[in-house]
């Protein structure tokens, strides 16, 4: 039997990528906060199965958790970044980035634990570069990385029948990465970003690491040659 693996914020960019990458060894669970956001990749890899739902209604995932009856590994991908300096930033927005890329991750991660000790399964945190640097203007969403990357640390010390994977990337070439780019106001230049196959191949490189190892951080930064320009 092949193994499962659930994937949130499957519908495009990176977790579409994650979800090519394993869709040769694994049984998939494509996540997404509608359902026709989920047509593409659904289309591309058809024996996918979606699983919408809002990772912010917490009612809504508990009840679609519920449905899953076997995991061996769950990817958090899904996740939220609003920039904005400390001075611009009001309670809200840090409430939705720690809601977003947090809270989010800690309760589906509790609702499914059942299914992923029965398998020693993995999970593995879509982090950021920002979750252990932070820059001017990105506090409420490095704030929020920094507390998943602590979230992290302490499954992986409660939970000793799973591995725990935090990867922190540099920035992707992503529709997200371009609208972060236009509201800061530059130039769009894909050149300077990892891409995100790159990032989708480290992922599953780690969840094929043999069961002797325990990934526990992978951190990628974009490279170019010298003379190059890329976002560290």
């Amino acid at each position: 039997m092949r193994p499962t693996a659930l994937i949130t914020g499957a519908g495009r960019g990176l977790g579409a990528a994650i979800a090519r990458a394993l869709a040769p060894t694994h049984d998939l669970l494509v996540g997404g906060r509608r359902p026709e956001s989920l047509d593409a990749i659904v289309e591309e890899i058809p024996e996918a199965t979606p699983w919408p739902v809002d990772l912010l209604d917490h009612d809504a995932v508990a009840v679609a958790a519920e449905g899953i009856e076997r995991l061996d590994v769950l990817v958090h991908n899904a996740g939220l970044a609003e920039l904005g300096t400390v001075a611009e930033s009001p309670a809200g927005r840090w409430r939705l980035m720690m809601e977003a890329n947090v809270v989010a991750v800690a309760e589906l991660t509790r609702l499914l634990l059942p299914v992923l000790r029965a398998s020693n399964g993995h999970v593995v945190l879509i982090n950021s570069g920002a979750g252990i640097r932070a820059n001017p203007g990105w506090g409420a969403y490095a704030a929020s990385k920094f507390a998943l990357r602590a979230f992290g640390d302490a499954l992986r010390l409660e939970e000793p029948s799973l591995r725990v994977t935090s990867v922190h990337p540099g920035r992707i070439d992503t529709d997200m990465q371009r609208a972060i780019v236009a509201t800061e106001g530059r130039e769009y230049d894909p050149t300077r970003f990892l891409k995100p196959e790159t990032v989708a191949r480290a992922v599953q490189q780690t969840i094929l690491t043999p069961a002797d190892a325990h990934p526990t951080e992978i951190v990628l930064r974009p490279w170019s040659p010298p003379g190059g320009n890329s976002e560290r």
